[in-house]
């Protein structure tokens, strides 16, 4: 299932990616890089992001599409209150622990990029989670997959 599922994907990607993001490797199948445009446009305006670029690592494990995969910013990430500076990103679709939503087997990567730059349009600050460092220096190698996060901010 899992195989099938992601080759689905990666067909429908190459017939119509998402907005702003590009493959840059596929192979082998269960781990993905992409590169993501910042969105033009924020919510007031100019995005804070437009002119940067970011890549991103998608790792799928035996269990997609019924856990999440692990989804993270190759460093450099995105300055944002959401991102940690070794990449792990706070959203809660990348979870399978939220009450309140979380990961689906409904949600395709495609789905994931699209409320990743609708979190970076959304923002009117550029700033990294409080307990930034300390956090990095606590996970070092880990996956952000293994982190409980807590899903408190519903404005982004």
């Amino acid at each position: 299932m899992c195989m099938r599922r992601i080759q689905a994907e990666l067909s429908d990607w190459l017939l119509d990616p998402p907005e702003g993001c590009c493959l840059e490797s596929f192979e082998p199948l269960m781990e993905w890089v992409i590169i993501m445009a910042g969105p033009e446009s924020g919510a007031y305006g100019p995005s804070l992001y437009r002119d940067d670029t970011f890549r991103m690592s998608v790792k799928f494990s035996e269990g997609y599409p019924l856990e999440p995969p692990e989804v993270l910013f190759i460093p450099p990430s995105p300055v944002h209150v959401h991102i940690y500076s070794n990449g792990h990103i706070c959203l809660d679709i990348l979870s399978d622990q939220s009450r309140n939503g979380g990961w689906s087997p409904a949600l395709t990567i495609s789905k994931v990029c699209l409320s990743l730059r609708s979190m970076l349009a959304s923002s009117t600050e550029k700033k990294r989670p409080p307990g930034d460092l300390e956090y990095c220096l606590r996970t070092r190698n880990r996956s952000p997959r293994e982190t409980r996060w807590e899903f408190h901010d519903t404005t982004v």
